[in-house]
């Protein structure tokens, strides 16, 4: 009977840590792998970084020049059992060694809702400033000139590896419900 009190325990423990870590990884923290080169120099193929998912949970809009996870499904409405299955799904893929069933992106907020980006000779200003760009790789080559309102509650994201990299020039402006963490740091 005392075996079965301790199994019991050690099982109900595992029950708690469990549910607090997801808790955590859904709403807090997560970490999270970068893969591909659209963020060199900045962060690299393989490299670990740590979000808050504060921003995503509280509705908070990112800054210019911070670094975002975002769902690049933008053509779908996003809700809140995403939030809680793509952390329970990205479990199972790790456990399982399978790949996701969407793409995260990890890429740097430019625009912010109703600002103008206008891209001429591969340079972007925003609202009629030239953005100075110290973490890009490159300049950016063969891209149109162009000029796009960010509407509102919606982003313009891109990779600091400008000519490499699949971001809102491709899938345009990002709702702000498909930003699901900021990085805190990289290892």
């Amino acid at each position: 009977m005392q075996l079965l009190n301790e199994i019991g325990e050690w099982i109900y423990s595992i029950i708690i840590a469990l549910a607090l870590a997801l808790f955590i990884n859904i709403f807090l923290f997560q970490p999270s792998l970068v893969v591909g080169q659209s963020m060199d120099p900045t962060l690299h193929d393989g490299q670990r970084i740590f979000l808050s998912k504060l921003s995503h949970t509280l509705g908070r809009m990112p800054e210019y020049g911070e670094i975002v996870t975002i769902d690049s499904r933008v053509f779908r409405e996003r809700g809140w059992r995403d939030d809680l299955t793509d952390p329970l799904m990205n479990w199972v893929n790790v456990l399982t060694g399978k790949q996701p069933s969407h793409t995260v992106w990890v890429k740097r907020i430019i625009g912010e809702p109703g600002d103008v980006l206008e891209f001429k000779q591969g340079q972007i200003y925003r609202n009629g400033t030239l953005l100075e760009e110290p973490y890009i790789k490159e300049p950016m080559r063969n891209l149109p000139d162009r000029q796009i309102k960010i509407p509102d509650d919606h982003v313009f994201v891109l990779g600091d590896n400008r000519n490499n990299s699949s971001d809102s020039r491709v899938i345009g402006s990002i709702p702000r419900s498909h930003i699901l963490g900021t990085m805190i740091f990289g290892i």
